[in-house]
Order: structure tokens, then sequence, then C-alpha cells
């Protein structure tokens, strides 16, 4: 477009501010406003803008009379059953096997609550073998794709578990070079397809587009739902990759279902046969994993029902008398899917977001935004919230699926996120740790070791992905802290 149809277009939108300070650019740095003004949808920000703000009016003046209720019996079900599980996770290793199980990381934050400018991924939570989250879960697919080997009598090697890794504008360089310093934590780099989540202008309380620099717009990520759209969108800017989607390479690799996840659980269960077979049984196009809530007040989102359609409904929404409500069949509480932003999709299904996309609101998160003040030039560091950011979840689309499913798994086995600085006592470095080391202490209690008192011993996830494997350590007294990095180093122990 030209500088005359961009200002345009832009003054029409109400946003000709945008161009204050135009004289006064260098010409490259017209350029870099223009190319930067020609890439963003000016008239989809005002809109989603528009509809956020009519949601959160309608639900801050208590006028909707939305019917919110628990999950259908039908809907859910638990790892609570062994012969279940079996039969699931048969059916998800042998789409392991034949290679039509991807993942999908959503990891575009950075550890700044952490007191680390780097991506979370690359935290290390102070394990005696000091892996990053990120290798966690890189060595996790390796092994799952040696099981799968072993199982159904595969050629070594021949079983892959594309990995892609949702990144963001200021993480991706770190992150790029993170994995290619740690040779992609061993796996084949072909298979490690790093792309990032879109962004949003930032704007002030009144919906006007606010200015990083004279010369560029202030800018957000999307939320973690813009993992859809990027998912659609070039993986990279190299000439290879212009026609290269994560949804085209998913496609080319004849994946049919995607596992995704957030990278803070030090605990996750990456592809998970159980969670995939569970899935591929009950013919879902998206599901959710849940852990039960651990009290009423717990501050967590639940899955539930809102004007019967599937939904995460944050705990500030529903009442007192409601968190509190009991199961009449269980006793447990009613509303006690706790969300962990870890998910199942089918291909089909990811497809299909860009037709609805359009129907998705969007979340208004105020806070505190570095700007330049369009009268005088200046820079202004705020000491209050001034703007806003829109943003979009990942569980967003949960109403339009048709066919969901939830499984509610063992939080001491599946969840312990990494929220929170070093010493603050819950979701924390020390937390995650600590329920990594319990982890690996049943499953070698289960196997038939004994730990003694103050021993603790950390597995290596590509000695065990899920406490299998470990038989050699029946009888085994072990008296010492250490890592298994194969079992042959139990002698050490």
């Amino acid at each position: 477009m030209t500088y005359e149809s961009t200002r345009k277009l832009y003054e029409d939108a109400g946003q000709g501010h945008l161009f204050q300070f135009w004289s006064s650019l260098s010409s490259s740095e017209q350029s870099a406003l223009l190319a930067q003004l020609d890439s963003i949808d000016i008239k989809h920000v005002n809109r989603i803008h528009a509809k956020a703000l009519e949601v959160e009016k309608v639900a801050e003046g208590g006028t909707s009379l939305e019917i919110i209720e628990p999950l259908p019996e039908d809907a859910s079900s638990s790892t609570n059953d062994p012969a279940a599980n079996s039969e699931w996770r048969q059916l998800g290793l042998r789409a392991v096997a034949d290679g039509e199980v991807g993942v999908v990381l959503m990891a575009g934050g950075q550890g700044t609550r952490l007191g680390s400018s780097a991506p979370k991924g690359c935290y290390d939570i102070g394990l005696p073998s000091h892996k990053s989250l990120f290798q966690y879960q890189a060595e996790r697919i390796a092994r799952l794709q040696t099981v799968a080997e072993t199982e159904f009598g595969k050629e070594k090697g021949s079983v892959i578990i594309p990995w892609y890794v949702m990144t963001s504008g200021p993480t991706r360089p770190e992150t790029e070079t993170f994995f290619e310093e740690n040779s992609y934590f061993g796996l084949d780099p072909s298979n490690v397809v790093l792309f990032e989540q879109g962004t949003l202008p930032c704007l002030t309380m009144d919906g006007k587009v606010l200015l990083d620099t004279k010369s560029r717009v202030a800018v957000a990520p999307d939320g973690n739902g813009g993992l859809y759209t990027a998912l659609r969108q070039p993986v990279s800017s190299k000439p290879e990759d212009v026609a290269r989607t994560v949804l085209s390479d998913l496609a080319a690799r004849k994946v049919k279902y995607i596992h995704s996840y957030c990278v803070d659980n030090c605990l996750v269960k990456v592809a998970d046969p159980i969670f995939i077979g569970y899935c591929i049984h009950k013919q879902s196009d998206c599901a959710a994993k849940v852990v039960p809530k651990s009290s009423p007040t717990e501050s967590v989102g639940v899955v539930a029902l809102r004007q019967n359609k599937y939904n995460v409904v944050e705990y500030s929404e529903i009442t007192k008398a409601q968190a509190e409500q009991l199961d009449p069949k269980t006793g447990e509480l009613a509303f006690r899917a706790g969300n962990i932003a870890n998910h199942f999709y089918t291909l089909q299904f990811l497809n299909e977001v860009k037709h609805f996309e359009e129907e998705l609101t969007y979340h208004i998160a105020r806070k505190k935004i570095p700007h330049i003040d369009i009268s005088s030039g200046e820079v202004v560091k705020p000491a209050k919230p001034n703007g806003m950011k829109l943003e979009m979840f990942v569980f967003d689309v949960f109403p339009f699926t048709k066919r969901f499913a939830v499984l509610e798994v063992s939080r001491p086995e599946e969840f312990s996120p990494l929220k929170n600085a070093p010493g603050t006592g819950s979701d924390d470095p020390e937390t995650s740790r600590r329920d990594l080391l319990f982890q690996h202490k049943r499953w070698l209690e289960a196997a038939g070791a004994k730990l003694e008192e103050g021993a603790q011993v950390e597995v290596s996830p590509l000695v065990s992905y899920a406490g299998e494997g470990l038989e050699s350590v029946k009888g085994k007294v072990i008296r010492k802290s250490g890592v298994l990095n194969s079992l042959k180093d139990l002698d050490t122990l």
C-alpha cells in the first residue's frame, strides 16, 4: 500500500494519530513504520477491541443470564482405571508408532517472574542433572519414540514425533540459539520446528493505538490463543519457509493427532499415549486434561458447561455455592475439573478454526505500557496501568468443538506448574523440583527398589518415560542421591 492509502485507512479507523511524527522521521524510519502499519489489520483491531469491551461490560454489570453447569458424566473420564489406561495406552502408542502424533509446545513466555530474562523453557529448576525444561521435554519425546519402536517392532529411528515450538518475538532468537547450542537435545533438527505467535497493538483505555517510539507501534503477544492463527503463518521468513506452515507441515507428515501444552509444567507427559488413545477412543476433535481442584477456593479455572457449551470458567465467575457444590454420586466437587492448559486436537479441527475465528472474543489485560506521548513526543513510563493488551486464550475454541472430551489425571503425576520466583513456597522452582523427584521415588519403589532416608534419585527421561523399564532395580537398596542416566548407574548409588 502507498503512504496515502495507508494514512487514509488509519484516519478512517480513528487511528490517524500514528502519523503524528511522520515529517520528523528519516526515510528508513518512515519505511519501517509504513511496513508495520500495513501488516496490521486495523479494522480487525478496532472490531475485537469493541467486542471485548462489550463482553466485559456485560460481565461486570452482572446482567449476564449465562447458565454455568458442571461437566456431564459422559464427557469426562479419569485415569483411575488400570484396564482402561492399558487400552488407551495401546491405542495411543500405536498412533505414535504409525507417525500419526505431533506435539505443539506453547513456549512464548519469558522467565521474568523467576528472575530470568531468558525464555522460560531454558530455566533450570535445580535438579541434580541441571537439565532445562526444554531438555526434559525433548528427552521425553526421544524416549517415547524408542518405547513405540520397541513395543511395535519398528526399526530403530523410524518413529518420529515432530515437535513444534511456539515462541514469541522477544523469545525466538534466544530459543533458537539455545536449541542449536544444545544440539536439539538429541532430536533430529528437521523434526523440531520453531514458529512465532502473533502480536496485536497495545491500546489506550479508550482504544487508541500506542506508539512505542515515534516510528514504531507498541505491540504485545496476542495470548496463548494466538496459537491457532500462528499455526497458519509461515514458520519463518526464510525463502524456503514462505509456503510452509505448521499446519501444512503436519499434513505433509500425515499427522492426525496433536498434543499441545505449556512449557512451565515439569511433569508434563509429552505426547501422552494414554491421553491420545483416550481421545481416539472417544472420537474427540478436541479434548482437555484436567486435575481435581484441591479445594473449593483454589484459584483455578475449571472446565465446565456455559450455556450448554464446553468452556473454561474462571474461579471468579462461579458463586461460592457452586464452588462448594458436591457431585451427589461421588461426593467430590461438582466443579472440580481444574484447567491445566494441556490439550488434544485432531488436525482436521485445527484446520477448521479459521472458519469461526471471527466469533472468538478477545480478553482485556490492563497493563502499565511505556509509550510516546502524542502531544509532546516524550517517552512516558507509567506508574499505574494506562492501557490495554488484547489476548485470546487457548481454550476459547472449546465452545466450537463437536466432540469434546475431558480426562482427569493425577496432579502428583502430571501437574506441577512453574509460575513464581524462587522461595515463594508454591508453584516455584523448589516445588517443581520436589514434585519431580518425589515422582521418581514412587517409580523406583513401585519397581521394587528401596531408597534410604535422604536419598534422592533423578531418573533421566531417556531411561523411563512414565515409570516403565525399571524392572532391574527390584531388590536394590539406594543409599546415595544422584542421577540415573542409565540403569548401569544403579551400581554407583
